[in-house]
């Protein structure tokens, strides 16, 4: 098993990721990601390839560790006032951004590169803390809540399956439609 790269708050290693990380969203970009080799992303970042492979064993690790922090909330969720409201638009705008091609993409290098599951469970966490921040106000505001793990259950999880492997009506109704069903279903 590789090491994982370790997030510290700075220093030569937060420097080291940052650089290697820019490298590899900037080459992606310019060359595609199937041109990606481990001596490009190094010379783009100035480091050795061997920095690279100490760090993260191999490109599909990198690729990985790279699309699970792409992967990360940039925001919190929107507060529009209701626990269905607020459901509702955390659920559209993340169907919308994991079944975007790019969105699609990170999914697949984040899974592809993970042999031990790490990156999966960071990408849990990241979505439940989400949920977790819309029924923490909801209960604030008196509301009625479900769950984190029901959430989880009912609107995550059909939603990456349906992106994984039926990318089929994948839309704001659909969205509505798994809120509906943790807020309302037995």
């Amino acid at each position: 098993m590789s090491p994982k790269p370790a997030t510290r708050p700075g220093g030569r290693s937060a420097r080291v990721q940052e650089s290697v990380h820019a490298a590899v969203r900037e080459l992606v970009g310019e060359t595609g990601r199937a041109a990606l080799t481990v001596p490009m992303v190094a010379a783009r970042a100035g480091v050795t390839p061997s920095t690279i492979y100490r760090r993260w064993g191999d490109l599909q690790e990198l690729l990985s560790d790279v699309a699970v922090e792409r992967l990360r909330p940039e925001t919190d969720p929107v507060d529009l006032g209701s626990l269905r409201a607020d459901l509702d638009a955390w659920a559209e705008q993340f169907l919308d951004e994991m079944a975007s091609p790019p969105g699609r993409a990170y999914i697949r290098d984040a899974l592809l590169g993970d042999p031990d599951g790490t990156n999966a469970g960071r990408c849990s966490a990241y979505a439940a803390e989400q949920i977790g921040l819309v029924l923490n106000r909801a209960t604030r505001r008196g509301e009625e809540v479900p769950g984190t793990e029901r959430v989880m259950d009912r609107v995550v999880a059909p939603m990456m399956y349906r992106i994984l492997f039926r990318p089929d009506r994948l839309d704001a109704v659909y969205a509505r439609e798994l809120v509906r069903n943790a807020l309302d279903g037995p």
